[in-house]
C-alpha cells in the first residue's frame, strides 16, 4: 500500500532521500511534530505526548510560551533582521542581563546561533588569548559539531575525524561511578582527578590554553564530577597561566535546581574565564553566546561580525524567555519537581535490575542501563524503552559514551508535579516492559 503524502512514513522517506544518513532520527516509525503546549506536544497523526526532552534540553520554559511567542510576532512585525553592523537593542539588552547574570567579572557577551558556534568562539578567544594551541578537555565529553568542537569531544560516537586544528589532551574526572577513580570517595576521587591533571599538563610541550569542561556532562549521559572539583581544577589552571571556558550549553539558566550556572557547584576559587550558552534561552529560537573578561573578548585583533547572531527576532525571544523564568523562579521549580522526580525515578529502578544507575540534579536525570548482573551498556535495551516509553505517551531522550547507555530526562522547567509523576508512572512501565 502506498503511504499517503502527508504521512510520516512518506515525510520519512522523503527525509531518507535528500538528507545525509548520519542525520538521526528517533524511534522504528519516526514521528513529526507539529505544534505543543506547555510541556505537551502533539504529532501529526494527532497523538499527544509528555516532553521530557524539550527538543534537546532547549525549550526550557514550555511550548508555545505566550511572552515569547508575542515578543517573537512584534519584534518581526518591526524588523527580523539588521546584522551586528547596526546597533541592535534587544541585543544590547540582553546581553547587559547575561553578563550581570555570569558572574564574571568586566563580563562582554558575543552572541551566536548555536552552542557549536559558542564553543567554538571561546576556543578561538582562548588560543588567540593564549597564543597555543593546546586544549584540556574532559573524557566522554561533547561540545558540538564542528571542526574544532569535534575535535576537543571525548566521546568517539560524536567524533567523526581524528583531523583536528588543535591539540588535545583528555582528563579525568567527569564521570563519578566509572573509570579508575570511581572506587574512591568524594574526597579521594577530587584529589586523583588533580593528580592526573599535572601529569598530563607534564606530558604538553608549552603553555596551554584552556580547559574545557561540561559542569555536567549532557551527551555523555548526564554524569557529572563531586562538587568543586572543577574548583579545585583551578588552582592549577592558574598556577600555569590555563584559562577555565565551562560549557553551559545544557546546565545553564538554572536547570539543575541548585545553580543558575554549573559552574557554581564549582566556585571555590571563582568563576570560569569564559561561559558558553546556547538552547534553553531562546526556548527553541537559535540563541547561543560566549560570555568572558573583556581583556580575553577583546584580544582579538582583526575585524569580526556575526550575520545571524544575535538577530532583534532571537534577542527578543531571549529576553522574554529569561524574563518569564526568573519571575517564576523556574530554577527554584527544577529544584523542588526534579528532586521529587529523582526520588520517585530511583524508587522506580530499584525494582529493574537493568537499571545501574539513577543520576543527575534537578530537572536533569539520567537512568543508566546495563545487561543485568553486569556493569556492560544495553543499548538495545534503552533503544527499547525509549519506544515503550513514546508508546505510553512519553518524549525522552538517550545517551552515553563509548561503554555506556542512557536514558536522558530534561523536561521543561515550569513541569508541575502531577506531569512529573505521570511521566515516572510512563517510565516505570516502559523500563518493567524489559523483563
Amino acid at each position: 500500500m502506498t503511504a499517503a503524502p502527508h504521512s510520516p512514513v512518506a515525510l520519512h522517506s522523503r527525509h531518507q532521500a535528500v538528507l545525509p544518513d548520519w542525520l538521526a532520527l528517533y524511534y522504528q516509525r519516526p514521528i513529526e511534530l507539529t505544534h505543543g503546549e506547555g510541556r505537551h506536544v502533539w504529532d501529526a497523526e494527532g497523538n499527544r505526548y509528555l516532553d521530557f526532552f524539550g527538543g534537546i534540553l532547549t525549550t526550557m520554559t514550555a511550548h508555545a510560551l505566550p511572552e515569547v511567542t508575542k515578543a517573537v510576532a512584534d519584534q518581526a512585525g518591526r524588523i527580523i533582521h539588521s546584522s551586528t553592523l547596526y546597533l541592535n537593542r534587544p541585543m544590547v539588552e540582553l546581553a547587559e542581563r547575561v553578563a550581570q547574570l555570569s558572574g564574571i567579572p568586566d563580563a562582554r557577551v558575543f552572541f551566536t546561533t548555536s552552542g557549536t558556534e559558542a564553543n567554538d568562539t571561546a576556543l578561538l578567544l582562548a588560543t588567540a588569548h593564549r597564543r597555543s594551541n593546546q586544549i584540556l578537555a574532559m573524557r566522554n565529553s561533547y561540545h558540538g559539531r564542528s571542526f574544532a568542537t569535534v575535535s576537543i569531544t571525548g566521546n568517539r560516537g560524536w567524533s567523526p575525524t581524528s583531523l583536528s586544528p588543535l591539540q588535545t589532551h583528555y582528563v579525568h574526572g567527569a564521570v563519578r561511578t566509572r573509570g579508575p577513580f570511581a572506587h574512591l570517595d568524594d574526597a579521594a576521587f577530587t584529589a586523583a582527578a588533580v593528580a592526573d591533571l599535572e601529569d598530563v599538563l607534564g606530558q604538553t610541550r608549552g603553555g596551554v590554553a584552556a580547559l574545557i569542561a561540561e559542569p555536567v556532562q549532557g551527551v555523555g549521559g548526564f554524569t557529572s564530577p563531586p562538587d568543586g572539583l572543577y574548583g579545585a581544577f583551578r588552582e592549577v589552571l592558574d598556577r600555569h597561566g590555563i584559562l577555565w571556558i565551562s560549557d553551559e550549553v545544557q546546565t545553564g539558566w538554572g536547570r539543575t535546581g541548585d545553580h543558575f550556572w554549573g559552574w557554581q557547584a564549582h566556585a571555590q576559587n571563582g568563576p570560569p574565564d569564559i561561559l558558553t550558552f546556547a538552547k534553553g534561552i531562546g526556548n527553541g529560537m537559535s540563541v547561543g553566546g560566549v560570555v568572558a573578561r573583556a581583556e580575553i573578548m577583546n584580544c582579538l585583533d582583526t575585524n569580526s561580525i556575526s550575520t545571524f547572531g544575535g538577530s532583534p527576532v532571537t534577542m527578543a525571544a531571549g529576553l522574554a524567555n529569561l524574563g518569564h523564568l526568573l519571575e517564576h523562579d523556574l530554577q527554584g521549580n527544577a529544584r523542588r519537581v526534579g528532586g521529587l522526580l529523582l526520588e520517585r525515578l530511583r524508587a522506580v529502578a530499584a525494582a529493574v535490575p537493568a537499571v545501574r544507575e539513577v543520576r543527575g540534579r534537578g530537572l536533569m536525570a539520567g537512568i543508566e542501563l546495563v545487561r543485568p548482573g553486569t556493569d556492560e551498556a544495553d543499548p538495545e535495551a534503552a533503544a527499547a524503552v525509549l519506544e515503550a516509553a513514546r508508546e505510553g505517551g512519553l518524549l525522552i531522550g538517550k545517551g552515553g559514551g563509548h561503554n555506556t547507555s542512557v536514558l536522558r530526562v530534561a523536561p521543561p522547567l515550569s513541569l508541575t508535579v502531577a506531569e512529573a509523576d505521570e511521566g515516572a508512572d510512563i517510565l516505570e512501565q516502559a523500563l518493567h516492559s524489559l523483563r
